[in-house]
């Protein structure tokens, strides 16, 4: 396989990875773009890279700055904005399950929160109330794992994982 061929696979496969944890695909690729190069991109050439037009590349070099994915550069004598993606791959980490769990575990405890408000009469409703305070219960706990998976200062995983692997 070609460099080229190896980097329109690695686009395309990253632009259908990220699908999968609920990012749009063109978000992914151009993701995937700024990973790969080694200087920091333009708009225009990330548009000529994945043939996209220019409100979809910009929609979503907002999105990634919002998320913290790629960061402005200045480029002296340079009148465009340049990105470069976060390649510190911890960090990266961090910030998708952060953002995951402010749009997908913080919504769902706040549910259960309100769900486990009803008064136990029947034998349904027993039933309810014990699988929403066990959910809930698990929640929490997943709560404080991602909080700590996200606030840790260095890669904590990685050594034990290793370790486990050889």
């Amino acid at each position: 396989m070609q460099l080229t061929e190896a980097k329109e696979t690695f686009i395309s496969e990253w632009g259908k990875l990220c699908m999968d944890w609920g990012v749009n695909r063109a978000m992914g690729q151009i993701h995937a773009l700024l990973l790969i190069s080694p200087q920091p991109m333009c708009s225009e050439k990330v548009m000529t890279d994945l043939e996209m037009s220019r409100g979809n590349v910009n929609m979503n070099l907002r999105a990634l700055l919002d998320w913290g994915l790629i960061h402005k550069v200045l480029i002296k004598g340079e009148r465009k904005e340049f990105f470069i993606a976060e390649k510190d791959f911890w960090k990266v980490f961090q910030l998708i399950i952060a953002r995951r769990k402010k749009k997908e575990l913080e919504p769902m405890l706040q549910l259960l929160e309100t769900s486990s408000c009803i008064e136990s009469k029947c034998t349904d409703s027993d039933e309810f109330c014990r699988v929403i305070k066990e959910l809930h219960h698990f929640s929490k706990k997943a709560d404080k794992a991602l909080d700590i998976l996200v606030e840790s200062k260095t890669n904590f995983l990685t050594s034990p994982l290793l370790k486990m692997m050889r």
